[in-house]
């Protein structure tokens, strides 16, 4: 009876330590909802992601596979673009290097700046910000307004409300490094930024705003018409980091991530993509204010 209990007590055991040490489920793959449509405007959007580790060169080797099918054209960065320190090498071995396939492609990088970036790096051609804080450009029928979310004083404020009013694009996108809405644990939302900037957003019409800070990937429902995404671990990552909330649409933070996007007529497909390249989330979104086809 000892020995059998012996044993017993021994298999139990074991099923414990095998339990215990069986890693967590890896997202189910999700159908891709990009068309890939030869006129439409395809772009990818980076966070968090100059560390110059790693699981940065996996993300930049994942996106220039992605593009085999997908062919973005530019990606758009969220903030963090160079951690620790950012002298002339710095911008070889945590960007030149890691996104080379993509660069060499032709492929155009439009940065924001982060809280760990230093404001000179403005100035850096491969990040095409003109030498300005804030900045916008277009492509197509779409007008992205990049913002700096370290200080958003009067001045920029005015600013973009301007350039927001004069946009006849139909597509307004808005991005900048620290996020309106986030369930991120560490940082979370950035209320007193939302106060200062959201009436504006919303105001002069625009469609989705892109950020990174929490090094996550969430996508939030919809707050007052406008669509919000947080994509902060192209590079960083802070595991098990999202405490989702009744605003959560979706989220993955079990590895590092970024996003493809495409914008054709009045849809907007968006796909998350983790860097050993699972679909984690999609879907497509539709222009406010765009005439259905019955012509509603």
């Amino acid at each position: 009876m000892r020995e059998v209990r012996r044993l017993t007590l021994a298999l139990v055991a074991w099923v414990g330590l095998a339990a215990a040490t069986v890693p967590a489920a890896v997202p189910a793959p999700l159908p891709t909802v990009l068309p890939a449509r030869p006129d439409s405007l395809k772009f990818a959007a980076i966070g968090d992601s100059g560390t110059g580790d790693r699981p940065q060169y996996d993300v930049g080797q994942r996106m220039a596979t992605e593009r085999m099918r997908f062919p973005f054209e530019l990606v758009i960065m969220l903030g963090d673009n160079l951690y620790g320190r950012q002298q002339p090498e710095d911008f070889v071995t945590k960007f030149e290097r890691p996104y080379a396939a993509l660069l060499s492609a032709g492929v155009v990088f439009y940065a924001s700046l982060g809280n760990h970036d230093n404001p000179r790096n403005a100035q850096y051609e491969g990040f095409h910000m003109g030498g300005e804080r804030y900045y916008t450009f277009n492509r197509k029928n779409t007008r992205f307004f990049v913002l700096d979310s370290n200080q958003m004083d009067p001045r920029q404020l005015a600013w973009i409300e301007d350039a927001l009013r004069q946009s006849q694009d139909e597509w307004k996108i808005c991005y900048f490094h620290h996020p309106l809405y986030s369930n991120g644990k560490r940082h979370g939302s950035d209320v007193q930024l939302r106060v200062a900037l959201e009436p504006l957003l919303v105001k002069h019409g625009v469609n989705l705003v892109f950020s990174g800070h929490d090094h996550i990937y969430e996508r939030l429902t919809p707050q007052k018409g406008i669509s919000y995404f947080v994509s902060g671990s192209a590079g960083e990552l802070r595991k098990g980091d999202v405490r989702p909330s009744a605003e959560t649409a979706a989220y993955f933070d079990q590895d590092q991530s970024f996003m493809l996007l495409e914008i054709a007529g009045d849809q907007l497909f968006y796909e998350a993509v983790s860097r050993t390249g699972v679909a984690v989330d999609s879907g497509v979104i539709r222009r406010r204010g765009a005439r259905t086809t019955d012509g509603s």
